[in-house]
């Protein structure tokens, strides 16, 4: 008897998910935990950029992809795919927004929908700031990238300063290297100098004997 293939039931996601749940407290319980994902991914397709904790973004991204990739599988006729688009979505004006502006967006995709970014801690840290964060975000937002498409292009103004304090180092390498130079060349002569001088006195002696 032939086994069903249980690959073809269930879209697969393009990023990897931990096999446990990340540990995410709330006083009030894996209903308020879960509240709190929803809370995300529905900012998540509101705003389609979030700075929240490494934890909540890492959990929110996986229901997130799951969510688009429903929703380009079946579209907006399949029952399961809508009830799971309410479930998550808060406003529920976002369900028009995942199905039209969305799925057009990343149904040829071949690389994950969401991109997170680990973001460096602020200084000085307060107490909101003793968990690190990161940046969830929909590829393809109107935003600005944070990620430059091209971060060895020479236009860029680090990159101008970098070459700049090169050229600085290797010239000040050159200066230190001739000096030491010229101070050996300087040392050898002097060297030769005082044997020069000490066997014209010796042949001076010997004539004299």
């Amino acid at each position: 008897m032939n086994q069903a293939d249980v690959s073809r039931l269930v879209s697969k996601l393009k990023i990897n998910v931990l096999p446990k749940h990340r540990r995410l407290t709330n006083p009030d319980g894996p209903k308020g935990r879960m509240f709190r994902m929803q809370k995300t991914v529905t900012a998540l397709f509101k705003h389609e950029r979030l700075e929240v904790t490494r934890n909540t973004a890492d959990e929110a991204r996986g229901y997130a992809e799951r969510l688009i990739s429903e929703a380009i599988r079946y579209g907006d006729k399949h029952n399961a795919t809508m009830e799971l688009a309410d479930f998550w979505l808060l406003e529920k004006q976002l369900v028009h927004k995942l199905f039209k502006v969305l799925v057009p967006r990343f149904e040829n995709y071949n690389i994950s929908y969401t991109r997170c970014l680990p973001l460096t801690p602020t200084y000085p840290c307060t107490k909101t700031d003793q968990f690190p964060k990161s940046l969830l975000e929909l590829k393809g937002n109107p935003y600005p990238p944070i990620m430059p498409k091209d971060p060895h292009n020479g236009s860029l103004l680090h990159n101008i300063l970098l070459e700049e304090a090169r050229k600085e180092m290797r010239q000040t390498q050159y200066l230190e290297t001739a000096k030491s130079i010229g101070k050996e060349d300087k040392s050898a002569w002097v060297v030769n100098e005082k044997a020069e001088d000490s066997g014209s006195s010796s042949e001076d002696e010997r004539k004299k004997d």
